[in-house]
């Protein structure tokens, strides 16, 4: 090949990449400014509810944060309107978990998202917002009474200690009685030579008549 033919193939090769795309080519890119590419618009967002929960759950609460140190600690948010930690019935230990609501949302809010999982005397706080439809109508109920343990010593004391008749009386000598015969069984039934001593006061005098003489 000569430097005619070379020539001639170069400038073939220069026109074909200058020359117009043929109809049907071209169609896979958009222009940048205007034409269809107008029509595409980005896909609205769903707004968010507004957020109107002010009670939060606390979880993994530790034993010294009761309810005056989580008053003072939570304060420095916002303003506490409440607050309750659960306790057992009978000896009123924390069961480690609580409610508190704040009279604004949006520090409600900001206390679930900033202090979940804060670490607190080696405890991490679960914090989280509760709906307002999930708010049991009882939650709050006694909660400025505070909490009172019931004294279920003094409770049972008085019990054991009240005055009997004499027909009551007979019936809790046939109880202790009863319980005592199923222990002699369970201690024989298991190899044991051991003699039982027997119930002090199990055997009670019948009560008297007394008869009066007639004038």
């Amino acid at each position: 090949m000569g430097m005619k033919d070379k020539k001639r193939n170069q400038r073939r090769v220069l026109a074909r990449r200058t020359a117009a795309p043929r109809s049907g080519e071209g169609k896979d890119f958009l222009p940048l400014e205007g034409g269809p590419g107008k029509r595409l618009r980005k896909q609205q967002e769903p707004e968010e509810p507004e957020n109107t929960a002010t009670v939060l759950y606390i979880g993994h609460i530790p034993h010294g944060f009761y309810e005056e140190q989580m008053q003072g600690f939570f304060s420095q948010f916002g303003t506490v309107k409440r607050l309750r930690i659960a306790r057992n019935r009978k000896t009123g230990k924390s069961k480690h978990y609580g409610f508190i609501e704040f009279e604004n949302p949006d520090v409600a809010k900001v206390v679930a998202d900033e202090i979940n999982n804060y670490l607190l005397f080696e405890h991490a706080l679960q914090i989280a917002l509760v709906p307002p439809e999930k708010v049991h109508p009882k939650l709050w109920k006694g909660v400025r009474r505070g909490f009172i343990p019931v004294d279920r010593v003094a409770i049972e004391r008085k019990r054991l200690n009240k005055d009997r008749t004499i027909d009551e009386h007979k019936r809790m000598v046939e109880g202790i009685v009863k319980r005592d015969e199923k222990r002699r069984k369970r201690i024989k039934a298991a190899g044991i030579d051991y003699e039982c001593p027997d119930l002090v006061g199990s055997i009670q005098p019948e009560a008297k008549k007394i008869k009066f003489d007639q004038d």
